[in-house]
């Protein structure tokens, strides 16, 4: 099986970008303004954090936008490679974007509820780069949109990833004691974690080289 790529969310500096990159992430999470969750910080900060991010690292805008156009000029503000759509995009006007950013990766979440979600993203895989499942819950008073530190029903998850056309990320609670069965239950192209790698808010070197040795092992 092919160890899956890592992405960690929550970049919070320079620093922490240096330090995901060193221990093996493949993808930088970099968080916009949310209803709610952490890690959230300025688009300036996001600005000055992507441009030092070398290639082939990625670095994913958070957005919590619902409209094509707001999406369009939240990620001029911060020039990521990537765009993650955390809420649902407005009329699904994908096409939209792709007119507007044609060189920008898109990847919408779905945050896993039920049978519903696995339908959802079946029709939403057709219009963007791949699918990231997490486990929030849109439909609340206070949007939870991520972060959120709980796993989800990784068998809807395995059934999403074999009925769709695009990559998987896999969020959600995942820490270095579960990876090894999320990994083996879902088969994920990547990985997506904030909070198990994190001490006091902040990136725990000891924490990250636990994860990624529970993946690489």
């Amino acid at each position: 099986m092919t160890r899956p790529r890592v992405k960690i969310c929550c970049i919070s500096s320079i620093d922490e970008a240096k330090i995901a990159i060193e221990y093996g992430a493949s993808a930088l999470g970099l968080v916009g303004h949310m209803p709610s969750g952490p890690g959230v910080i300025g688009d300036e900060l996001i600005y000055q954090i992507a441009k030092t991010v070398p290639p082939p690292i990625s670095t994913f805008l958070l957005t919590s936008e619902t409209k094509p156009q707001d999406i369009i000029a939240h990620y001029k503000r911060v020039n990521t490679t990537t765009i993650q759509i955390v809420d649902e995009l407005e009329k699904r006007e994908y096409d939209l974007l792709r007119k507007e950013l044609p060189n920008v990766k898109l990847v919408q979440v779905i945050h896993v509820i039920n049978d519903n979600s696995v339908k959802e993203a079946i029709e939403i895989s057709n219009h963007v780069d791949a699918i990231l499942l997490d486990s929030g819950n849109p439909n609340l008073s206070v949007k939870e949109l991520g972060g959120t530190g709980r796993t989800h029903n990784w068998d809807l998850s395995r059934e999403i990833r074999k009925s769709i056309p695009v990559p998987v990320f896999l969020a959600g609670g995942l820490s270095k004691d579960n990876v090894k069965q999320a990994i083996k239950t879902v088969e994920p192209f990547g990985l997506d974690l904030c909070s198990s790698v994190r001490t006091e808010g902040k990136l725990d070197r000891q924490k990250l080289k636990e994860f990624f040795n529970a993946i690489n092992n």
